[in-house]
């Protein structure tokens, strides 16, 4: 029966490590330290399938035998791509931006082997309830909001201010996992729900 490679997860996210231990696949945990810097006139899209790229590659230079993912998320409102809050008058400001509107969440995977990398992006539409100064300062009050892009994470607290979600849940948690086992498959690694991943290569 072929083996089951390495596999090493490019991000400090625990949200994406929580994800992967949920369908099974065992993994180690190697944050990939790049320049997430938009470049001029940058499309959303290729901004994040960019930066996840770089991740999988930083990685796989260093270990070209196991397989890498990478991820990257971001939020984008009127155009604007909403990183990670730097404190708490951004995040204030950036939910003050969501309030009662639709944004659009967009995570890239890409998955390294060897000298091949495969990568996709899903867009997913978010819509916000209204919120109000004060519900705003309690959610941040919970820490929550600062270490995600956007100022917010769905799985948490946050669950309570999203009013409709138009895709895939996953993707905005962080980590799109129908895509993900896609592009296993596309690296020649398949996935076993008993099993984790397996070696499918020849």
């Amino acid at each position: 029966m072929p083996s089951a490679p390495a596999v090493i997860l490019a991000s400090a996210s625990p949200r994406r490590r929580e994800l992967l231990s949920l369908i099974g696949i065992a993994h180690e945990v190697w944050p990939a330290d790049i320049d997430e810097s938009a470049f001029p006139d940058e499309a959303p899209a290729a901004h994040t399938e960019r930066l996840a790229r770089a991740k999988a590659h930083t990685l796989a230079e260093r270990h070209p035998h196991a397989v890498v993912i990478a991820a990257d998320t971001i939020v984008v409102v009127a155009g604007d791509i909403l990183g990670k809050p730097r404190d708490e008058a951004q995040a204030a400001e950036m939910l003050r931006r969501l309030s009662g509107r639709e944004h659009t969440v967009y995570t890239a995977i890409a998955v390294a082997l060897d000298a091949r990398t495969e990568s996709a992006v899903e867009s997913v539409g978010v819509t916000f309830r209204s919120l109000t100064d004060a519900e705003i300062a309690d959610y941040i009050a919970t820490r929550e909001p600062m270490d995600k892009a956007g100022a917010y994470g769905i799985q948490g607290y946050g669950a309570t201010i999203v009013e409709r979600v138009d895709g895939d849940y996953f993707s905005v948690m962080g980590l799109g996992l129908r895509r993900l086992v896609e592009l296993l498959e596309r690296v020649g690694v398949r996935y076993a729900f008993d099993k984790g991943v397996i070696d499918a290569r020849p």
